[in-house]
C-alpha cells in the first residue's frame, strides 16, 4: 500500500475510478458508441457492437480502432458520445475532500477528453482545479492507454517521477506500464456481485496476484481514508 509521506504523485483515471462502475455512466456512452459504430461501418447492430468491443480491447479505445480503420474525426466522435446525462453521477464531497487532502501533486489521466471529465468533477462536487494537472485523450494525440506512448508523454508533460508515483485505474491492462514505470498500482473494481450485460468479462478483471496489481480496492474512499 502506497504511504503519504513517500507519494509525491497522485494520478487517477476517471471514468468508473472517480466514479464508481455501479452508477452506469459510461453504459450511456457505450450504447452511443454502439450507435456510432453501426452509422460509420454500416454494420448490423450486434456486429457493429461486437467490432466496438473488439476495438475498445484490442486498441485501448474504440475511437483509436475507428480512426486507425476507418479514419473518424475524433472531435465528431467524443462530443457525439459524450452527450448524456451525468445526474447518474451522485455528489461526493467525502471523495473530493479525500483527494483534496492528499499531500503532492494530484492528475487525472483518461482516455476521454477535458470536457466529459470537467463535467463529472462538477457532479461530484469538485472541480479541475482539484488537480495539477488534467491529461486527456487529446493531451497524448488520440494514442489512449494502455499505449506506452500515453504514458510517456504523460509523465514528460507534467515531469513526473515514476518511483514516487501512484496510478489508480479501473482496467487491470492500463495498469501494466505504470507497473513498468516504477509506480504503484490500484485497480479500483466493481463489487463482485455487481454485472451488466454491457460489459464483457475481461472489463472486470480483477487479479490481486497479478505482479502489476500493488493494490486492489472495491471502495476509492476507504482506500484513500486508509493511507
Amino acid at each position: 500500500m502506497p504511504t503519504r509521506d513517500q507519494t509525491q504523485y497522485w494520478i487517477f483515471d476517471l471514468d468508473n475510478t472517480l466514479y464508481p462502475r455501479e452508477c452506469n455512466l459510461f453504459a450511456q456512452i457505450d450504447l452511443l458508441i454502439s450507435q456510432y459504430m453501426v452509422d460509420v461501418t454500416g454494420l448490423e447492430y450486434s456486429a457493429a457492437r461486437r467490432l466496438q468491443k473488439d476495438y475498445y480491447r484490442d486498441h485501448g479505445t474504440t475511437l483509436n480502432g475507428l480512426m486507425l480503420h476507418y479514419g473518424v474525426d475524433p472531435d465528431h466522435y467524443l462530443n457525439t458520445v459524450h452527450e448524456i446525462d451525468y445526474s447518474d453521477v451522485a455528489p461526493d464531497p467525502e471523495l473530493v475532500g479525500l483527494i483534496d487532502e492528499l499531500p503532492g501533486r494530484k492528475y487525472i489521466f483518461t482516455n476521454a477528453d477535458n470536457g466529459h471529465a470537467r463535467k463529472v468533477l462538477a457532479r461530484l462536487g469538485g472541480d479541475a482545479a482539484m488537480f495539477d494537472g488534467l491529461f486527456d485523450i487529446r493531451d497524448s494525440q488520440f494514442s489512449p492507454k494502455p499505449i506506452r506512448a500515453a504514458y510517456d508523454a504523460f509523465v514528460d508533460k507534467y515531469a513526473i517521477a515514476p518511483e514516487q508515483a501512484v496510478m489508480f485505474d479501473d482496467l487491470d491492462k492500463n495498469l501494466v506500464v505504470p507497473h513498468e514505470m516504477g509506480m504503484e498500482t490500484v485497480q479500483v473494481v466493481a463489487s463482485r456481485d455487481w454485472a451488466h450485460h454491457q460489459v464483457d468479462d475481461w472489463e472486470l478483471d480483477r487479479d490481486h496476484k497479478a505482479p502489476h496489481i500493488h493494490n486492489l480496492t472495491e471502495n476509492l474512499k476507504q482506500f484513500l481514508a486508509s493511507l
